[in-house]
């Protein structure tokens, strides 16, 4: 009598198949659901599929509690992205694509979140350093760094202007409608992204390793460069990361601060006007409608996942081994 040889559980397959099979499925349900106008029988197959995930998974009915559950989440988070995919026109796209005013508006949309985002780092690290090691006060300052992401982002941009702006803090910096206003802006709202994973990495460093590298002779800064730095370089890279995304998105700040600035664009060799994407996006709704927005937002999505997964791809190993020059 012959044996039948048992199915083999999710984990007995390799990750990246399973990563693949699963996608692939997916697309061609969406695809399904997308054509016959129903968008609504995608979300159920995909909690459906999420729960047939976690039955395969061996994990019990709470494995496929939990699968459910959470790709509800998944479909809120992921169906209007694929409908906003689908539904772009791609002569449109290539339209906006070649319009020298879009090529601005991306530039300054990169540009400025990445100057934002390194101020942030060169700031936040030596902050969030001391605030993994502990001082008097320590609760006032964590609340002042996380204050930005609960102030409502038009709040935030006359909050600048108040700071920074005509008899403030820098009295010979023009901020309003200028570059550094806006990376000022930028600066002020995703700080905190930098500042926290920073310090979460640095708590994650054994205090004892510093402490042998002081008793080796080591001073605070060689302990570091050497020790504590490398160990906690990917902490910082992500924080940078999420601080550059962060000002990508921001639109309230700016639209107070720096609704359109000149600046210096390499590729004419000479100084422009533009707006930051999310800004330029929205100018764009209301001007000529949902479809000239929707490729115009598509263009700036692909540029910043583009950036985002080449940094990631470009830190995942090197961040490990790596240390703090």
């Amino acid at each position: 009598m012959a044996t039948r040889t048992p199915p083999l559980p999710l984990h007995a397959l390799g990750r990246g198949s399973v990563a693949l099979a699963v996608v692939a499925v997916q697309l061609v349900a969406f695809a399904a659901a997308y054509s016959l106008g129903r968008p609504t029988l995608y979300a159920v197959f995909v909690v459906l599929s999420a729960a047939g995930l976690g039955f395969a998974s061996r994990r019990g009915l709470f494995g496929v509690a939990m699968a459910t559950l959470g790709s509800v989440l998944l479909v809120a988070l992921g169906l209007p992205l694929l409908l906003f995919a689908a539904r772009q026109s791609p002569s449109l796209i290539a339209e906006k694509a070649l319009d020298p005013g879009v090529h601005r508006v991306l530039y300054l949309g990169v540009y400025a979140p990445l100057l934002a985002a390194v101020a942030s780092l060169a700031l936040g690290v030596p902050l969030a350093y001391h605030l993994s090691r502990g001082f008097t006060g320590q609760p006032l300052v964590e609340s002042l760094v996380d204050l930005p992401l609960v102030v409502p982002h038009s709040v935030a941009g006359i909050i600048i202007l108040f700071g920074f702006g005509q008899g403030g803090a820098l009295p010979g910096l023009s901020v309003l409608g200028t570059l550094p206003g806006m990376v000022l802006a930028l600066t002020f709202v995703s700080a905190p992204y930098a500042v926290n994973a920073a310090r979460e990495a640095f708590e994650s460093v054994d205090d004892r390793l510093e402490y042998a590298a002081r008793v080796h002779g080591a001073s605070p800064w060689q302990a570091f460069r050497r020790v504590t730095g490398p160990l906690a370089v990917r902490g910082m890279v992500t924080g940078g990361v999420l601080a550059w995304a962060r000002s990508v998105s921001e639109f309230g700040a700016v639209a107070v601060v720096a609704y359109s600035v000149e600046f210096f664009y390499p590729p004419a060799g000479e100084r422009v006007i533009a707006q930051h994407a999310p800004v330029f996006v929205y100018n764009t709704y209301l001007q000529g409608g949902l479809d000239e927005s929707g490729a115009v937002a598509a263009l700036l999505l692909a540029v910043s996942a583009a950036i985002f997964l080449l940094v990631r791809w470009l830190t995942t190993d090197a961040t490990t081994t790596q240390g703090v020059a």
